[in-house]
């Protein structure tokens, strides 16, 4: 959609003030209620369009979907169609909900059609073969540095040149509302002759951004820069919790193990690259010049505001974070590219993340390990309540949304409680 179409467009659905989910967002999901088994939806304002009804209804006949595509507990089959398919989809579901178009808003159907999105649970949107967690923030990377390794040279050797990875487990990814337990394991301060065991003292949240791959590669076969958005479907908000003490002692000479593998909380709603596009914008210059299949021809960055609450069990929820998918030095095209160059394949629902989000600030630092430079300087949530790191029975909070002219895409929330180890 150009851009001198966007502030034309208006809905017959009521969509309340600030709502992420506009008639220009339309992201997918997966939610099932107490009497519907789960099936594929998109959201506008507070509402869930039913797409398996729209499609018994007869609605998208002409593009000649497989028989009970919107009735699967996952959204990979449907990926899997193409962006050609997924975009017609959206696109159809958009000129459906407009304001002058009766098909629908007449229609007797439309109440089975809007599912009420207060009363439905939202499930992991895709199953995820596989996920690698990147490392693409230079403000992150270079504040880790400092803490941990030379306040002068903070940045490892390779950092400016390459987008730097790892491969996660994704069996312990969980959608947005699942409780996480303190994980427990071996950590050792420089105090301490021996390791200790025991649960985590400095647990944290990292603030991403996800994209999920939607087209599959053989082995063997690269994704250029140029071609690789053709590859990304869409984007959904990622909490990579950390156990930081854990990860310190474990990580030096393979990088994280355990103090990674415990969960990562994922929210339930992936808005489109092309909902996005409107608010694509340049990155930061990268120096030294890239080499060339990291080279990039058009900008593949997003802004995206981003946001990071903490609720004490009990008390109210205070802002610890503010900070901006533009600020990443490495974008997703980068990203995909070099995953891939060295021939390595993947699959529809692979999820890849962005790593912590941090700006230059210190408000829009991504971590608490940042916020309160690994527990030197506490963070204040109330007059009388504190933070360096997060205790049993918070509740971590993040949203996104990208806003311009009046125009608001949004990613929801991803939100999960940190309950006491088992």
């Amino acid at each position: 959609m150009s851009e001198s179409t966007f502030n034309t467009l208006s809905t017959w659905v009521e969509v309340p003030k600030n709502s992420d989910f506009t008639i220009y967002n339309l992201p997918f999901g997966v939610f099932k209620n107490k009497r519907l088994s789960p099936r594929t939806g998109i959201a506008i304002g507070d509402k869930i369009v039913d797409l398996s009804i729209l499609d018994q209804e007869g609605f998208f006949s002409d593009l000649f979907l497989p028989e009970g595509i919107f009735l699967n507990d996952s959204l990979n089959e449907l990926i899997s169609l193409g962006k050609v398919q997924t975009k017609k989809i959206r696109e159809r579901v958009q000129d459906l909900l407009l304001a002058d178009n009766e098909k629908l808003r007449d229609h007797s159907v439309r109440g089975k059609v809007m599912v009420n999105r207060k009363e439905a649970e939202m499930l992991l949107p895709v199953k995820i073969g596989d996920y690698t967690d990147f490392y693409s923030s230079m403000e992150h990377a270079t504040n880790v540095g400092k803490m941990f390794r030379d306040p002068e040279n903070a940045l490892l050797p390779n950092w400016k040149h390459l987008p730097v990875g790892y491969h996660g487990r994704a069996s312990s990814i969980i959608p947005s509302g699942v409780p996480v337990y303190r994980p427990k394991g071996q950590f050792k301060t420089p105090d301490m002759e021996t390791p200790g065991f025991g649960p985590s003292k400095k647990m944290d949240f990292e603030l991403e951004l996800a994209f999920i791959t939607g087209k599959p590669t053989k082995l063997g076969d690269s994704i250029s820069t140029a071609d690789a958005e053709d590859y990304i479907f869409g984007f959904t908000l990622f909490n990579d919790w950390s156990a930081r003490d854990i990860q310190a002692w474990e990580y030096v000479p393979l990088g994280p193990f355990l103090g990674k593998s415990f969960a990562s909380s994922m929210s339930p709603w992936v808005v489109t690259l092309e909902a996005l596009e409107y608010f694509r914008v340049e990155g930061p210059v990268q120096e030294p010049q890239v080499l060339p299949y990291l080279s990039c021809e058009k900008a593949h960055s997003f802004d995206i505001n981003l946001e990071v609450y903490i609720q004490p069990d009990g008390k109210k929820s205070s802002k610890v974070c503010q900070s901006n998918f533009k600020n990443m030095y490495w974008n997703v095209a980068q990203q995909l590219a070099h995953h891939t160059v060295n021939g390595c394949n993947i699959n529809v629902g692979d999820l890849m993340a962005s790593g912590t989000i941090s700006g230059e600030t210190p408000d829009s630092f991504g971590s608490m390990l940042e916020l309160s430079w690994n527990g030197k300087n506490p963070i204040k949530l109330e007059p009388e309540v504190e933070r360096t790191f997060l205790e049993d029975n918070d509740t971590v909070i993040m949203k996104g949304f990208a806003e311009k002219d009046g125009i608001r895409v949004g990613f929801g929330e991803v939100r999960s409680q940190l309950l006491p180890a088992k």
